[in-house]
């Protein structure tokens, strides 16, 4: 039994409302959809939605009376009613589900709103992915008729004062339909459990008695799984064991540092899938085989904009000044970096989500995450982006063939001027002198800026070469271990003065 036919009939594809090319219209649909709907609630009242609905030009009149927002302001504002219980406060009814997110670099907790709206639009593009794989060569049919992992934090859910929280794996779960549960792995009773090594444990006692098609998760955990279950079983390859296993759908961070040290561990080559799925809402998904980037999901229930990543828009820290430039879809360009705001059929309106995107092309509106809005490095104007540091450790690790799955970059202080303070996890044999070198060079010529401010203020390069269980260790520590958290590209602040205590052997 598969999972969905992938050579549905045309009536069902045109129900799926999959993707037209006038990106324009599909988003003032979608805009219009989410005014109607919460025109009643109280932020639909104070912002005067009905009004933006009757306007020649929604988009605009939107961007007009609407602020922009991030967590904490929508926090502080709109949210924290619904966590008390009140009804149409941002979207019709209660929310009584929350996702549980922290973000790669804030400690405390974000409750963002789940609605079952949200949950619908989401599995229409999960569908919608799926049936994209029929334009890939090396997937056969049969695969994705088999099991999936999905290795993610706990299903169980947290039980709040009229509502839930957790995971949104664990959301999904529990309102997934009867049909699913087959194919889930590890299912219920294992995706529960809440310590993260007895859960992995316990997927390595099981693996040899599933037939797993797919596997879905953040790479770093996925390939200490296999190479638990590698380990374990004394096999060559994970195919010894799952011999089905013909895709990755990947997510969260760029893979293409994790790549090389993730093929070493297969028996035959395996297609990568990349989406963009966010706990705020499904936003893009690769819907074809070799693409640089992802479809954005532009006609089923988030609206999109976009600001300008410059110097006008934000501040040295990366935070939004007031009343930014924000763009429509139809207004971006290509190559130039946009911070992404949200609007969903969960009550998130103008949402600073934290991530920037690059459009490769515009009439596919096929995009690239190059960082985040906080997770850059511009000391001294150098504009270091999270895509530049990525792109120079793929070229370095080619060029020297060793595999690096994990680094973080701080930038500090160096007599009267400044520096970059890079931490690499590299098990391979290395010398640091010539990786910094190497590493150095590929930034100059990947950014301009970088290149010129390396001849000025920016005057010296540091390295330190340390192993993964390192980078590991230090995420076990600040409680972010799990398949939902990711190492940060670029350490500031608290998190850089715990990483420096915990390479002195001071954090325990």
């Amino acid at each position: 039994m598969a999972i969905i036919d992938i050579n549905l009939p045309n009536t069902i594809l045109k129900a799926l409302r999959l993707p037209k090319n006038d990106l324009r219209r599909q988003q003032l649909k979608v805009l219009k959809k989410l005014l109607r709907k919460a025109r009643f609630t109280q932020f639909g009242q104070q912002y005067r939605f009905d009004e933006i609905l009757m306007s020649k030009h929604p988009g605009k009149k939107f961007q007009e009376f609407v602020p922009v927002y991030n967590y904490s302001s929508i926090y502080k504002e709109w949210w924290h009613k619904s966590i008390e219980g009140k009804p149409d406060v941002c979207w019709p009814g209660k929310i009584k589900y929350y996702a549980l997110s922290s973000g790669t670099s804030e400690a405390a907790s974000k409750y963002i709103p789940i609605t079952n709206d949200l949950l619908r639009g989401n599995k229409v593009v999960m569908i919608k992915q799926l049936l994209s794989l029929r334009g890939y060569e090396n997937i056969p049919v049969m695969s994705i008729g088999k099991g999936w992992l999905t290795l993610g934090g706990s299903t169980e859910l947290q039980k709040g004062a009229g509502y839930y929280a957790g995971d949104l794996s664990g959301i999904t779960q529990k309102k997934a339909p009867f049909w699913f549960q087959p194919f889930y792995k590890p299912g219920k009773k294992i995706a529960k459990q809440k310590d993260w090594n007895l859960k992995l444990q316990e997927i390595v006692k099981k693996a040899p008695e599933w037939d797993i098609g797919f596997i879905i998760g953040v790479p770093a955990w996925i390939q200490m799984l296999i190479e638990m279950i590698i380990e374990h079983y004394k096999l060559k390859t994970i195919h010894d064991i799952w011999p089905n296993l013909a895709f990755f759908v990947h997510g969260g961070v760029s893979f293409e540092p994790y790549k090389k040290g993730f093929e070493k561990l297969l028996g035959k080559p395996i297609s990568y899938i990349e989406t963009y799925l966010a706990s705020e809402g499904f936003i893009a998904y690769q819907d074809r085989q070799y693409a640089k980037g992802m479809r954005l999901v532009t006609n089923e229930h988030i609206f999109l904009e976009f600001i300008p990543f410059n110097d006008k828009n934000f501040d040295a820290e990366g935070e939004v000044i007031s009343n930014p430039e924000t763009l429509m879809i139809h207004e971006v360009e290509e190559n130039k970096d946009y911070a992404l705001l949200i609007s969903t059929t969960a009550g998130t309106w103008r949402y600073l989500i934290g991530d920037t995107i690059r459009f490769l092309d515009k009439e596919r509106c096929e995009i690239i995450i190059t960082g985040r809005t906080k997770h850059f490095l511009s000391l001294v104007g150098e504009h270091l982006s999270v895509e530049n540091m990525n792109q120079a450790i793929k070229l370095v690790s080619e060029e020297l063939n060793i595999s690096i799955p994990e680094f973080t970059v701080a930038g500090v202080p160096y007599n009267n001027f400044f520096a970059h303070h890079w931490y690499i996890a590299c098990d391979d044999s290395v010398d640091a002198k010539q990786l910094v070198k190497l590493i150095d060079e590929k930034l100059k010529i990947l950014n301009d800026d970088y290149a010129v401010e390396r001849n000025s203020a920016l005057k010296e390069i540091f390295l330190d070469v340390l192993t993964e269980e390192q980078f590991l260790q230090f995420l076990h520590l600040k409680g972010k271990i799990g398949g939902q958290h990711k190492f940060p590209r670029v350490l500031k602040g608290a998190m850089l003065k715990d990483w420096e205590l915990f390479l002195k052997g001071e954090l325990v």
